[in-house]
Parts: C-alpha cells; sequence; structure tokens
C-alpha cells in the first residue's frame, strides 16, 4: 500500500512538474493574475463557478479573496455562484441546471468584473453557458480546465488548462494555481509578504 501512496503522491508531482516548465502556461498565470488584481483596483468583483469538487474548489478560491489570504487586509467582493442554494435549486427545477450560472451571472456581472469557471473536462455546459454570458456583458472570462480545454477552450479570454487527464491531479493543479493568484493578487494590492 506504501508504494501505491507513493506513486499517487509522485503522479501528482509530475503534473505540477509539467506546469513548472511551460512557459505558455506560466505566462497564462501571470496574465490572469493581473487581470485580477486590476479587477479588484478597478472595483469590480471575481466570481467563481464550478460542479462537485471544483464547485468546493471555486467556494474555496473565492473565500480566499473575500476573507483573507496571507494577511490581515479588506476583504476583496468575490463569490461562488452556487452558495445561495435556494437559487439554484430553484432554477435548476424551474428552468434547467444548465442556466444556473449564466443567469446568476446575468444579474450580477458588470463589465470588468471576472469569472472564473472550473471544469476538469472543460466541458460543463452551465459554465459553457455562464462564459459566454459574462463574455456577452462584457466580463473577463477565465477556465481552469484538464489537458485538453474541452469546448470552454473557445469560450474564455484565459485558458488554464491542466497538463492532465486525470480529474484529482486536475483539482490538485487547480487549487495550487488559484493559490497562487491568491496570493499574487494580495501582494500586488497590499503591498504584502
Amino acid at each position: 500500500m506504501q508504494q501505491k501512496i507513493k506513486n499517487i503522491i509522485q503522479s501528482s508531482v509530475d503534473v505540477k512538474q509539467q506546469i513548472v516548465t511551460n512557459e505558455t502556461l506560466l505566462l497564462k498565470i501571470e496574465q490572469v493574475t493581473k487581470a485580477v488584481a486590476q479587477a479588484f483596483a478597478n472595483g469590480n468583483k471575481v466570481l467563481f463557478c464550478g460542479n462537485g469538487g471544483s464547485a468546493a474548489d471555486a467556494q474555496h478560491l473565492a473565500a480566499e479573496f473575500s476573507g483573507r489570504f496571507y494577511t490581515d487586509r479588506d476583504p476583496l467582493p468575490s463569490e461562488a455562484l452556487h452558495c445561495n442554494t435556494s437559487y439554484l435549486t430553484a432554477v435548476a427545477n424551474d428552468y434547467s441546471f444548465d442556466v444556473v450560472y449564466s443567469r446568476m451571472v446575468k444579474g450580477m456581472g458588470k463589465p470588468g468584473d471576472v469569472l472564473i469557471g472550473l471544469s476538469t473536462s472543460g466541458n460543463s455546459v452551465n459554465i459553457i453557458k455562464a462564459m459566454e454570458q459574462a463574455t456577452a456583458i462584457g466580463m473577463i472570462t477565465v477556465c481552469f480546465t484538464g489537458e485538453t480545454g474541452g469546448k470552454l477552450k473557445d469560450n474564455c479570454t484565459y485558458l488554464i488548462n491542466v497538463p492532465s487527464k486525470d480529474t484529482p491531479r486536475i483539482q490538485e493543479s487547480h487549487i495550487m494555481i488559484g493559490h497562487i493568484v491568491c496570493e499574487l493578487v494580495e501582494k500586488e494590492l497590499f503591498n504584502t509578504i
């Protein structure tokens, strides 16, 4: 069993090693960091959406901005769109689960806001529709996906496509990249660390 544990850890390390050596992906992470920092500096907000484990990651990353990351500082306006269960279940029931995020983006999104969608496959219909709605509003769109980018690759301003097809490894890297963005945005806006 210990060898299996080591193998799982090593596969996670291998994906992260591919990210470290991928100059294109590193540049995209830098661009997303700058876009998020600029949005906050301009008084805009950052919204997140995802399904399942990616919803948990979306909520986690939104809390890093609206709460704190490394340091005590003013809160930054950020929210995960699935946290209102009454809204989510009503819209899914009355319309379709496919539009639960796009309707909320239409109601809350403003030009210059950022929408970050997490989908390991890149093919989640509700995330795709949210990105389309955000684009129509004039929001900056960021997609965290797996290797291929799926259908989302053509529906976002910035594509962060983790070089893996293995869902747990992709999600582990999404959190790592999200933490990098949070740390660097906090440093940029509050001169910390």
